[in-house]
């Protein structure tokens, strides 16, 4: 089982082997493949009225004999292959994340996170992903991502999310297995666990760049305590209890 993100803000346009096989005349393709017996070879297909993309011919067995592969040098695989579940994890209070993305400062990356890191950075309009984990009634503070919209899928547990717009207004929902969330670019937004066992997500941003995030506890942290005191009507002082 594959959980798939595509890089596109307009309808996903995808061709198969066997529809653009079947789309191109037959003497152009005899004459692009070079089949023994020619176009009478190239006329012997026959195409199923399935789609085999996703439905599997019921003689599987006798039509395959081989379908190992040679594994490709690692430094080559590296570009397009990271293990996320074996990744380091970075705690927060109230639970982790593991990161599959391109970060600026190569530092502290192990061989596999540099090419990982180097190859995303080299193609335009990537994704950066993670894993969330919340722990029981644990929080996923309210934050905002400058340069990504974020898509989520819930893979176990379960929780509530709130997106909290420009104008003010907040909208709060409960999220559950096979759940998708969306967060827009600059939207702050929040996530909790409200199950006994932990919320977990797998999480796509949209950017070709280092993800960008301002959480509100940097931003309160961020802002002089008169400006706060200004804003809030609230004596000075009391924004050093944060």
């Amino acid at each position: 089982v594959f959980l798939l993100f595509f890089t596109t803000h307009e309808e996903l346009l995808t061709l198969d082997v066997d529809d653009a096989f079947f789309s191109t005349p037959e003497d152009i393709a005899a004459r692009a493949l070079k089949p023994k017996g020619g176009i009478n070879f190239i006329r012997t297909f026959k195409k199923q009225a399935e789609d085999q993309a996703i439905n599997l011919p019921p003689n599987l067995d006798e039509l395959v004999q081989n379908a190992t592969y040679v594994q490709s040098p690692d430094n080559l695989v590296w570009q397009y292959f990271y293990n996320l579940k074996g990744s380091r994890e970075y705690h927060f209070p109230g639970g982790s994340f593991q990161w599959a993305r391109y970060r600026r400062n190569g530092t502290g990356l192990n061989e596999t996170e540099k090419i990982f890191s180097e190859s995303l950075h080299k193609h335009e309009n990537t994704l950066t992903l993670a894993t969330l984990k919340i722990v029981s009634n644990g929080l996923g503070q309210p934050h905002f991502h400058f340069n990504a919209n974020e898509m989520g899928y819930v893979t176990s547990g379960c929780g509530q999310a709130g997106v909290i717009l420009s104008s003010g207004v907040t909208f709060n929902f409960n999220i559950g297995i096979g759940d998708v969330i969306f967060f827009p670019v600059g939207t702050q937004h929040y996530i909790k666990s409200i199950c006994d066992e932990d919320l977990l997500l797998v999480l796509a941003y949209s950017t070709g760049n280092e993800l960008e995030t301002l959480r509100m506890k940097g931003y309160f942290h961020g802002t002089a305590d008169h400006i706060l005191a200004q804003l809030f009507s609230k004596e000075q002082s009391e924004f050093k209890k944060f």
